[in-house]
């Protein structure tokens, strides 16, 4: 089976042994295991990966005991707790354990779960490295084989799920893509977090899949699945704490023209999007072709930008009150690059926008550009 390299290998690499712990997030099957467990191989004896759905090794986090731990990780320079959203209480346990054996590198990988019930944000803040591993990236793909026009329009359609890319035929990748989006997303949210109505959340998936590209309207949301905003704004936010979805906001430092509390809704793999939707109609003739392409060059920049996990770029967009919009807007630090994602050769204008940011770079971006 093809093993693609991951840009974040190096990143994380870099990280170790600097007096920390190291958690790797992401949602399921995006590779976080491959990926611990190589970092864990260049060891040798001197490493450890240890699964934390096993009983055998779960028997060891006792909170309070951080000795119990001493039998995974004696004489180990580098260890893996994979899976580690799985024991109570795990991030006052690590805690714990780093403040009584603080030269002990600990890995720590685990699914959205981490964030959504706090356990490791809170008890680990100064002692841990975070770094979120999302779905293969358009340059991870590029290196580990050669990427065809027909081949972005299939991560279009299908995503970038490594179990997906390396799916042999159109078949088997519609078959994998679905038992993702309908059973490993959601587990966390279903399993750590008290969802009353789950129809009212799968119908809320399915309505920000509708309107990717566009402004999102929480009053609209909330009649429409007959809840009210407070409770769409806490699915949002696990939505994105699952590594669903991102809420990108507009870009405001002139809101007497901007749309100051204005967001759009994207989706982190866009094969999830289409699956809640269209699963079956090829790229080429697909009327929200362009819609699609510009959430999956959003996603890409999300996922460039999470390579810097110290200072991560601000994805955003820009629309004024009478309407004139670029699709992305990327802000990192006082520079600030704009970007209009078309399919085609089509003319734009950023006249209006640079007139307001002279020293924006600004761009079309067309499938040609990716590849």
């Amino acid at each position: 089976m093809l093993i693609f390299k991951r840009t974040l290998e190096g990143v994380i690499v870099r990280s170790l042994f600097k007096g920390k712990m190291v958690a790797i997030l992401g949602p399921r099957q995006s590779g976080k295991t491959t990926l611990a467990k190589k970092l864990v191989s260049p060891y040798g004896a001197e490493g450890a990966y240890w699964d934390c759905q096993l009983a055998d090794v779960r028997k060891h986090f006792v909170i309070g005991k951080p000795d119990e731990l001493l039998p995974l990780v004696t004489g180990k320079k580098l260890v893996v707790f994979d899976e580690a959203q799985t024991i109570q209480d795990i991030g006052t346990i690590l805690k714990v354990f780093h403040d009584t054996y603080p030269d002990a590198q600990i890995i720590a990988t685990g699914s959205s779960s981490f964030d959504l019930s706090n356990k490791i944000n809170e008890p680990m803040t100064g002692r841990i490295f975070e770094f979120t591993l999302l779905p293969l990236s358009l340059s991870e793909i590029k290196e580990s084989r050669p990427t065809a026009m027909s081949d972005l329009h299939d991560f279009m359609m299908y995503g970038t799920y490594p179990a997906v890319v390396v799916a042999t035929s159109t078949e088997e990748k519609k078959v994998v893509l679905k038992n993702i989006a309908t059973q490993y997303l959601y587990k966390d949210v279903f399993v750590f977090e008290a969802i009353r109505n789950p129809r009212v959340f799968e119908d809320l998936v399915k309505l920000l899949a509708l309107q990717i590209g566009s402004l999102v309207s929480l009053n609209e949301l909330a009649i429409h699945l007959g809840v009210s905003r407070s409770v769409v704004q806490r699915y949002l936010r696990l939505l994105e704490q699952s590594f669903i979805i991102r809420v990108v906001h507009s870009f405001s430092n002139n809101p007497r023209t901007e749309l100051k509390k204005a967001f759009k809704v994207f989706f982190l793999d866009v094969g999830v999007r289409n699956a809640m939707v269209d699963i079956d109609t090829p790229f080429i003739t697909r009327r929200d072709a362009g819609f699609i392409f510009e959430n999956y060059f959003v996603s890409e920049r999300i996922k460039e930008g999470g390579n810097n996990f110290i200072f991560p770029p601000k994805i955003l967009f820009w629309r004024t009150r009478s309407g004139i919009e670029i699709d992305v807007i990327e802000k990192s630090g006082v520079e600030i690059s704009a970007y209009e994602c078309k399919l085609g050769t089509t003319a734009v204008s950023f006249s209006r926008f640079l007139k307001m940011y002279p020293q924006a770079k600004v761009r079309v971006i067309t499938p040609n550009d990716l590849l």
